[in-house]
C-alpha cells in the first residue's frame, strides 16, 4: 500500500507542477516544454524508484532514487507566486543535482562505496543546501523571499556563482569516481548495465556544463537547449535502470537453456561453461565442498581458497538441505541480480551434486596417489638406511674379522691343520662379504647417489648374464626418486631376462623425450612377461605410477619382451 499511496502522490505531484508553473509568473520561456522535462524526472525516477524498491526492499537504491524524483518536484515550486512556496522551492532548487549524484554514485546497493564517496556526497548537500539559505537569508532570488533578514543581492548573486560552481566541481568529481571505478573493476558484464553505468556518466558531464554556465552567467542562446538537454540526460538514467531489470528478466529466462543443457545426454563433463554462460561471466569457475576433508576444491579436487567478499570476486554458495554443495566464483556485479543467481544454482543443483561427487572422488585418488608416494618414499629413505647400516656395520666386521684371521695365520706357520681352516674362514667371510654386498645393492645402489643414473646402469650392464647394449641419451641428474625408479626397472627387467627371457641379448635406451624420463628395456626372448602375474613388475609400476608416471609391457609369445617407463623429470 505503501508504494501505491507513493505512485498516486508522485503522479499528483506532477501534475500539480504542470498547473502551478502554467500559471506562474516565473514561467520562462516555452513553460510547456520545460515542465514537461521536469515532469519527465520526477515521475521516471519515483516510478522507478517504486519498482526498484518492490525488487529489492533491503536495496537503499529505489528510495533514492524517489528522493530524486521528489526534491525535483519541491524544486518546482520556486515557480509559484506565493512567497513562502516560491522559498521552499528555491530552498530545494539544487538539491536535486546532489540527490542525483548520491543517486549515480551509489548504484546498485544504494551505499556509497568509502569515506571518499561519502564526503564527496555530504558536501555536495551541504552546497546545495546550506548556500542556498544564506543567499535566501541575503533577499537572494527574489526579496520578497520569507527567509531574507537582509537586502544584500549583489552578494547573495555572488554567492550563488560560487555555489554554482562548487556543485559543477562535485559532479566533475564525480564523473572522476566513476571512470576509477570502472578502470578497477572493468566494464559491467551485462551490456544494460553498462548502458546504465554510461548514463549516469552523461548526466554528470551534462549537469558540470550547465551549472558551469550558469556560474559564469554565459546567458547565451546556448543555455536553454544545454539547460533542456541535460533535463533530458538526467532523465535516461531511470529508463536505463528499467531496461537493465528487463534485461535481467531476460536472462533468468535463459535459465531453460541451461536446464536443457545440463540434462542432455552425456551430460557436460565440464560445467563451468554452461553455468558461465547463463550468468554472462565467462570468469565464472565453480568450488566444490568436500566435507570430509573439511575444504573447498575446484573441479580436478585441488584445493581451493574462496574470495574474501572485499576483492572483484564473490561466492555465491549453493546449499542443499543446509549443507554446503558449491559455490560459484563470479563477477561483484552478479550480487545485484540474486533472481538470477538463485534460478541457476537451483537449475543446476543436480548438476552440481555429480560434480561435487567427481571432484570428491579426483581428491580421494590424489590422495591416494600421495599416499601411495610416501609409503615408497619412506621405503626408499628405509632401504638407504639399511644399505649404509650393511656397509658400516656388518660388512666392516667382516673385513675387520677376515684381517684379524690373517694375522692370526701369520702367528701359526708351523700348523698346517690351522692354516687350511683359516683359509676356510676367510673363504667364508669373502662369500658373506659378496652376498652382503648384493643385498645392500638391491637395497639401495651406492653408484647411483655417488655417480649418477648413466654410471649405475653402466655398473647393472656389466653384470648382466646377458649381453646388454646400453643408450643413455639423458644428460645431468635427475630427482633422486626418479633415478632410483628409473634404477630399479631396468635392474628388474634384466634380472627377468637372466631368468625368463632365454634371450641372446637385451637393449637398455634411456633418453629425455617431451618432459619425460623414458627407459625401455628390449630383448629377443621367449615373451609372455605379464605385469599382473608377477610382483617384481607390479611393484615396477606402483613405484612408476606414484611418480605420475607410466609401466607398460609389451610381450607378444615368441617374440621378445619390450618394457617401458615413463616418468615426468620436467
Amino acid at each position: 500500500m505503501l508504494l501505491v499511496a507513493i505512485a498516486l502522490v508522485a503522479i499528483a505531484g506532477a501534475a500539480g507542477a504542470v498547473l502551478l508553473r502554467l500559471a506562474s509568473d516565473h514561467g520562462g520561456p516555452q513553460p510547456g516544454l520545460q515542465i514537461a522535462l521536469l515532469d519527465w524526472i520526477i515521475l521516471g525516477y519515483i516510478l522507478s524508484g517504486l519498482v526498484a524498491w518492490w525488487r529489492r526492499p533491503d536495496s537503499r537504491f529505489g528510495p533514492l532514487m524517489i528522493a530524486g524524483g521528489f526534491a525535483t518536484m519541491l524544486a518546482c515550486l520556486s515557480s509559484a507566486d506565493s512567497a513562502l512556496l516560491f522559498t521552499v522551492g528555491q530552498t530545494f532548487d539544487l538539491v536535486p543535482f546532489a540527490v542525483f549524484l548520491h543517486v549515480f554514485l551509489a548504484f546498485p546497493s544504494g551505499r556509497l562505496r568509502g569515506g571518499t564517496e561519502r564526503a564527496l556526497v555530504v558536501a555536495t548537500y551541504v552546497i546545495a543546501v546550506g548556500l542556498e539559505l544564506v543567499g535566501l537569508m541575503l533577499g537572494g532570488f527574489d526579496p520578497d523571499n520569507v527567509l531574507a533578514i537582509a537586502s544584500d543581492p549583489e552578494l547573495a548573486a555572488d554567492l550563488f556563482q560560487v555555489q554554482l560552481g562548487l556543485l559543477a566541481a562535485a559532479a566533475v568529481a564525480g564523473l572522476v569516481v566513476l571512470a576509477l571505478r570502472r578502470h578497477r573493476e572493468g566494464r559491467a558484464l551485462r551490456r544494460s548495465v553498462s548502458v546504465l553505468v554510461d548514463s549516469f556518466a552523461l548526466a554528470l558531464v551534462m549537469i558540470a556544463a550547465l551549472l558551469l554556465m550558469a556560474a559564469f552567467e554565459l546567458q547565451s542562446s546556448l543555455f536553454l537547449p544545454v539547460q533542456r538537454a541535460t533535463f533530458f540526460a538526467i532523465g535516461l538514467a531511470p529508463i536505463a535502470f528499467l531496461f537493465a531489470l528487463l534485461d535481467a528478466r531476460l536472462a533468468r529466462a535463459s535459465v531453460g537453456d541451461l536446464l536443457l543443457e545440463l540434462q542432455a545426454e552425456p551430460a557436460p563433463a565440464d560445467l563451468r561453461a554452461p553455468i558461465a554462460r547463463a550468468l554472462n561471466d565467462p570468469s565464472l569457475t565453480l568450488a566444490y565442498w568436500l566435507p570430509q576433508y573439511m575444504a573447498w576444491t575446484d573441479q580436478e579436487g585441488r584445493p581451493i581458497t574462496l574470495p574474501d567478499g572485499e576483492a572483484d570476486r564473490v561466492a555465491t554458495l549453493v546449499q542443499r538441505e543446509g549443507e554446503h554443495l558449491a559455490a560459484l566464483i563470479h563477477d561483484r556485479s552478479l550480487v545485484d541480480e540474486p533472481e538470477l543467481l538463485d534460478s541457476v544454482t537451483a537449475a543446476a543443483g543436480i548438476a552440481l551434486e555429480n560434480g561435487r561427487l567427481q571432484a570428491e572422488l579426483k581428491a580421494r585418488l590424489d590422495e591416494l596417489q600421495g599416499s601411495r608416494g610416501r609409503v615408497i618414499e619412506a621405503g626408499q629413505k628405509e632401504r638407504k638406511r639399511l644399505e649404509r647400516n650393511l656397509h658400516d656395520g656388518a660388512q666392516q666386521r667382516l673385513i675387520a674379522l677376515s684381517l684379524e684371521l690373517g694375522r692370526l695365520s701369520d702367528r701359526m706357520p708351523q700348523d698346517p691343520e690351522a692354516q687350511a681352516r683359516i683359509a676356510r674362514a676367510k673363504e667364508e667371510i669373502a662369500v658373506s662379504l659378496d652376498e652382503l654386498r648384493a643385498v645392500a645393492r638391491g637395497l639401495h645402489p651406492a653408484v647411483l647417489s655417488a655417480h649418477g643414473l648413466a654410471v649405475a646402469l653402466e655398473s647393472l650392464a656389466a653384470t648382466s648374464p646377458v649381453p646388454v647394449r646400453l643408450s643413455v641419451t639423458a644428460d645431468g641428474r635427475f630427482d633422486e626418486s626418479i633415478e632410483v625408479a628409473a634404477y630399479y626397472v631396468v635392474s628388474e627387467s634384466l634380472a627377468n631376462v637372466a631368468k625368463h627371457a632365454q634371450a641372446a641379448s637385451a637393449t637398455v635406451a634411456v633418453a629425455r623425450l617431451n618432459g619425460d624420463l623414458v627407459v625401455e628395456i628390449v630383448d629377443d626372448g621367449v615373451g609372455g612377461a605379464d605385469s599382473e602375474l608377477g610382483s617384481g613388475l607390479r611393484g615396477l609400476a606402483d613405484r612408476v605410477e606414484a611418480l605420475g608416471g607410466r609401466l607398460r609391457v609389451w610381450t607378444p609369445h615368441g617374440g621378445g619382451t619390450r618394457v617401458r617407463a615413463e616418468m615426468p623429470c620436467a
